[in-house]
């Protein structure tokens, strides 16, 4: 039977792991009283804990009032100087522990663990009851703003030579709410009394915060002036809003009937993407409360479990009496995130899934994909046929002396070595993608969360492995082929157009719209990829400059497909001319660019952050992509034109980049070199239990980022070619990457937890505005 500790921490929200009960200390503060008394522990569950873990709560409530015994110890119950915190608690310990050393000390350390779990409780309570509240709010303001649109809709065909009927004065925004609605918005109105300066800050705030968008109509329901806010993420909101504005105010009546039809599909726009937003909000929401059932029940088993263990240790019986003090907590009794649940299901059912409740659980409960042994017999099936696969191509390159400096056949090496080089480069990432999934999943970090991926369709670590091995068997064994081909004379235009094959072959996979091959992740990728190029027209999320930033390790792969494309595209390969495009002097400025372009688009990203959240740090994050910019600047020029002059500039604008990327990753991504921490040069909070290991990846992550004195030593390693060596180097840079990934998301979870923040915050659509305002 797994113990219950693992059991309990496999089963807590990681990022409120704080706000649970630590049952971990207590268990120490058990283990002194055993230590101090001389009482044997016994390890062995009773028949109560060998039944299942989830337990209901009559079952615990009926097990505790079975033993009563007063006599032990007396829990009293006072106020708390703040209402935010409730009833505080606090154990008084009678005649019978007079025998028991650190029973105090243990009833201190409980009764503080109670009062913890209570306020957090309380206050993650309060603050999903008033987002429900808006997120409630909004939906019903949608009703009536669809409502009106289709009203005058109709009106507008009907009347379609009469003046436009505004919504404002439409009567179907007057509408009578349901008794329920009714009820509740005068529970509010009762609630917000005591709040009201709060209120009009808020609603300050989000006016000033809606100034940086459009905004579509504003229209009058209930008295209230409201404005539909769609954050503009991407250019072609923008341009929509901007064509609304321009179209209905800027060309005027003169164009009406034009107007009017534009106007109704701006509206219509609108609406859907405020219907999206109060859709995701509830998501969010449910996922929030589905989070605080969770935080209730494992506290209140893990207050069974250590006042059972308790009980042993001492011989005593105080589990009857501060259960029962525990079971009416405030934690246990309140049923407020019960209620707004099933209010939440219900409104969810109605208004985004056609009163299907399957479907509508299919968005509130999604269910994780389970992980199939077929994955696990493919994985091995396809590695053993790369390994041979490789094996066989290495030995038959060697005999032909391919990769020496004095290759019988550079036509090879210029063309078909850099395919091979940029689908390596590009796996290894990948599978260490995998690995980062692996190591992220034993550490209990929601990456998933962090990076906003769907639950229901993020890749698993060994999905991603299956992916590596069997492209990279195709890969390899193709090429094999290919060079079979050319070491038998084979030398056809069709023979050289095999790795362009190959390439094209990858790219159709990519862009294939058939549901297969993971088609959900091959678009959320296309869709990253297509931000990034844009940056900074579209809103930075996590996720795009995570990507980005892997990008900036691979500017080896970038080159090869730029290389590549030119040497295909042209017909080069026709006449073997592989040293047409270098020729070319577009090709030399392209060279340029794309050595420079992941440093821009992250530079771009980093700009594009500090215009929306005004935070200095990202100009000067900003500042180290520039400082890698001259860098690479300094080194194509060195590449050139072998001069001290490029060699100096080499030397000093490399060091100083390298010197500001190590800080960076260090202090900022990673969050080490905190001199004050208890692990010292590392953090307060570690993932990991072995320091050594941080310790590690900083020195190796030092030695990895040095990887460009190459270009200025130019070592000797015997007859191999320098494209070999260049990818060995550039595959050392992927590897650091993959060990940038773990820290940075580490960090990340870290720093959420620290804010004990599980679920995304939702913009909501729908502004209220005073009329005075």
């Amino acid at each position: 039977m797994v113990k219950f500790s693992k059991e309990y921490e496999a089963q807590l929200v990681p990022e409120w792991r704080d706000a649970f009960l630590d049952y971990w200390k207590l268990k120490d503060e058990l283990k002194k009283i055993q230590m101090f008394n001389n009482n044997s522990f016994d390890k062995q569950n009773d028949g109560f804990f060998k039944c299942s873990f989830f337990l209901s709560f009559g079952n615990i409530s009926s097990f505790g009032h079975k033993q009563s015994n007063d006599g032990a110890i007396h829990v009293h119950k006072k106020l708390a100087s703040s209402l935010s915190q409730g009833d505080l608690y606090e154990t008084q310990l009678l005649e019978q522990f007079g025998d028991v050393e650190g029973a105090s000390e243990f009833f201190s350390c409980l009764d503080d663990q109670l009062n913890k779990v209570n306020q957090f409780y309380r206050i993650k309570e309060k603050d999903f009851v008033e987002k429900g509240n808006s997120a409630m709010k909004q939906l019903h303001y949608w009703v009536i703003a669809e409502n009106a649109l289709k009203t005058k809709k109709e009106n507008a065909s009907l009347h379609s030579n009469d003046d436009d009927p505004s919504i404002s004065s439409h009567p179907s925004c007057v509408v009578e709410l349901t008794e329920k609605a009714e009820k509740k918005e005068e529970e509010e109105k009762e609630d917000k009394n005591e709040n009201d300066s709060q209120e009009r800050s808020s609603r300050r705030m989000k006016r000033d915060e809606s100034g940086r968008s459009f905004s579509s109509r504003v229209f009058n329901c209930q008295g209230k002036n409201l404005t539909i806010n769609i954050p503009l993420t991407t250019p072609t909101q923008a341009l929509s809003a901007i064509g609304s504005f321009v179209w209905e105010d800027i060309i005027g009546h003169s164009t009406k009937k034009k107007s009017n039809s534009r106007g109704h599909h701006t509206n219509k726009t609108n609406l859907h993407h405020a219907r999206k937003m109060i859709k995701d909000a509830f998501v969010e929401l449910y996922k929030g409360l589905s989070y605080l059932k969770t935080y209730r029940k494992l506290n209140m088993l893990a207050f069974v479990k250590i006042l059972k263990k308790f009980d042993k240790v001492t011989n005593k019986e105080v589990l009857p009496i501060y259960l029962r003090v525990v079971e009416n907590s405030y934690f246990n009794t309140s049923g407020m995130v019960m209620r707004l649940s099933d209010e939440i299901e219900e409104l969810f059912v109605k208004h985004f899934a056609e009163d299907d409740k399957r479907m509508a659980m299919k968005y509130l409960r999604p269910n994780h994909r389970k992980e199939s042994h077929a994955v696990t017999f493919f994985i091995g099936v396809f590695a053993g046929c790369f390994i041979a696969l490789m094996a066989g191509y290495v030995i038959m390159a060697h005999l032909l002396g391919i990769y020496t400096k004095q290759s019988s056949d550079p036509v090879y090496m210029e063309t078909v070595y850099p395919v091979l080089s940029m689908f390596c480069l590009l796996f290894l990432h990948i599978f260490l993608y995998g690995c980062n999934i692996y190591t992220w999943k034993k550490s209990r970090i929601n990456f998933g969360f962090i990076l906003e991926l769907t639950p229901m369709k993020e890749l698993k670590y060994r999905e991603v492995f299956l992916i590596c091995t069997a492209s990279m068997t195709l890969i390899i064994g193709v090429l094999f082929t290919h060079l079979s081909l050319i070491a038998k004379g084979y030398s056809s235009t069709l023979v050289q157009t095999i790795p362009a094959f190959l390439l094209v072959f990858f790219l159709l996979v990519l862009i294939c719209p058939f549901n297969i091959l993971y088609r959900s992740t091959r678009f959320r990728f296309l869709q990253v990829i297509r931000n990034i190029l844009f940056a900074p027209l579209y809103k930075v999320v996590m996720l795009d400059f995570f990507m980005a930033d892997q990008l900036c390790s691979q500017v080896p792969l970038l080159r090869n497909l730029e290389y590549l494309a030119c040497y295909y595209i042209t017909a080069s390969y026709k006449t073997q001319d592989y040293g047409y495009c270098q020729r070319t002097t577009y090709y030399r400025d392209l060279a340029y660019a794309v050595s420079f372009l992941p440093y821009y688009w992250r530079a771009m990203q980093c700009a594009r952050r500090w215009f929306d959240e005004g935070q200095v740090t990202h100009l000067v994050n900003l500042g180290k992509y520039v400082s890698a910019m001259l860098a690479a600047g300094a080194k194509l020029a060195y590449d050139k034109e072998q001069t001290t002059l490029y060699l100096f500039l080499v030397v000093v604008l490399s060091s100083g980049a390298t010197l500001y990327q190590l800080y960076w990753d260090y202090a900022k991504d990673w969050g080490l070199l905190q001199f004050h921490s208890k692990n010292p040069w590392l953090r307060n909070e570690l993932m990991l239990r072995n320091k050594f290991i941080y310790y590690f990846s900083m020195v190796l992550n030092l030695i990895l980022r040095l990887a460009w004195l190459h270009t200025v030593l130019h070592p000797n390693f015997g007859n191999v070619d320098s494209r070999v060596i260049g990818l060995f180097l550039a595959a050392l840079e992927v590897i650091r990457r993959g060990q940038w990934n773990f820290y940075r998301l580490e960090n990340e979870h870290l720093n959420n937890a620290g804010k004990f923040r599980a679920v995304k915050q939702v913009p909501l659509p729908f502004h209220e505005v005073d009329e005075d305002e």
